[in-house]
């Protein structure tokens, strides 16, 4: 097994860091969030750093950046307090992919892919068309991380909007079966498929699956 050292992670060249460094921690989310502006222009942008918070209440996390250049998402965000968080299936990924580029503030990459906006429920900020689990969120508050010069921005979900073929009966959604993609890295897109579920394990007990008897 290879074996690389602090030091020798410090002396890499910045993109062979960075495409080792996100890789190293496994699989992550792939997610793509819209906002809009105080102006009205929309945005979409992916990210690969949402995670579950808590169910009760319903929250989420995610990492911005550092902010020492414009952001979008970021400034629209804390205008306007909400969000849209969109699973990326098989299907996005090209389009979703380029949401990464580096356009100039105020363009919107909804105009610069084939992603198209999707308005439901008198919901002012856009969700993305065609993903099959959508969330809409509230900023609720956000932790800078200094050793870093991130932020962590933390949001409460307000509406939940899925594909109804996704839901099992205990409302658990195996969201496979939409080809919900997930990342390796940050270009590396993955389409996983389920192994298997299991109880709720307690101590001196067996582990249980929900599928096999």
């Amino acid at each position: 097994m290879k074996h690389i050292s602090r030091d020798d992670i410090s002396q890499m060249e910045k993109i062979e860091r960075l495409n080792l460094i996100n890789s190293c921690t496994g699989y992550k989310s792939a997610n793509l969030l819209a906002t809009k502006s105080l102006k009205g222009k929309s945005n979409v942008a992916i990210f690969s750093s949402v995670t579950h918070l808590g169910s009760n209440p319903a929250m989420i996390g995610f990492i911005m950046r550092p902010t020492t250049v414009p952001r979008d998402t970021y400034k629209n965000i804390k205008d306007t307090g909400y969000f849209t968080v969109n699973h990326i299936t098989v299907d996005m990924i090209e389009d979703a992919h380029h949401t990464s580029a580096n356009y100039e503030l105020g363009i919107s990459e909804f105009d610069k892919t084939n992603l198209e906006e999707e308005y439901k429920n008198d919901i002012e900020i856009p969700f993305v068309k065609g993903s099959p689990v959508q969330l809409y969120c509230k900023y609720v508050n956000e932790y800078y991380i200094k050793e870093n010069d991130t932020i962590h921005v933390i949001a409460s979900i307000e509406n939940l909007f899925f594909e109804e073929e996704l839901e099992h009966k205990d409302g658990w959604l195996q969201i496979d079966r939409g080809n919900v993609v997930a990342l390796n890295g940050l270009d590396g897109y993955c389409l996983p498929k389920l192994v298997d579920r299991f109880q709720y394990a307690r101590k001196e007990i067996p582990t249980t699956s929900f599928f096999k008897k």
